[in-house]
């Protein structure tokens, strides 16, 4: 059986490649898509890759994820740091749960240093860059007993 992976992005995130490329560099969202696609495929696992600016989409779908008995990796981004509502959905998912963060939040302003999210993560993945989606999706086939492809 095929494991289902949702990978959730939140806020701004559709503007990767533009939005200040210092912090988060050049590569754009669907670039990432695609590696993160092809990397799933390769490692057996069937992928949801989605984008919002809006925080009850994210619900939704992590509602949906929960109902589908999905494994989640998730950078909520803005969402990560005062979204109590995306807390609660994400405390609903049962199968391993992994918080991605492009930069590292810890060396950041102060507002962006504490999420809430990382209470109920399996794990948090940050500073990486845009590879932290791909190590993120192999960390996630570990946790879900697949072996990983590190090629």
């Amino acid at each position: 059986m095929t494991e289902l992976v949702y990978v959730l992005n939140g806020s701004n995130l559709n503007m990767l490649g533009k939005r200040e490329p210092h912090l988060y560099g050049t590569t754009t969202l669907a670039q990432i898509q695609q590696q993160v696609e092809a990397l799933a495929t390769r490692l057996e696992l069937q992928c949801e890759f989605r984008q919002t600016n809006s925080e009850a989409t994210l619900v939704d779908w992590l509602q949906e994820a929960f109902e589908r008995d999905a494994a989640v990796i998730i950078n909520p981004a803005g969402f990560s740091f005062a979204s109590v509502p995306v807390l609660d959905a994400v405390k609903l998912i049962e199968r391993p749960l992994i918080e991605l963060h492009i930069t590292n939040i810890h060396k950041r302003d102060e507002t962006y240093r504490h999420s809430l999210i990382s209470r109920a993560a399996t794990g948090v993945i940050c500073g990486l860059g845009a590879s932290g989606y791909l190590v993120a999706m192999q960390a996630m086939a570990m946790a879900l007993g697949k072996s990983p492809s590190f090629g």
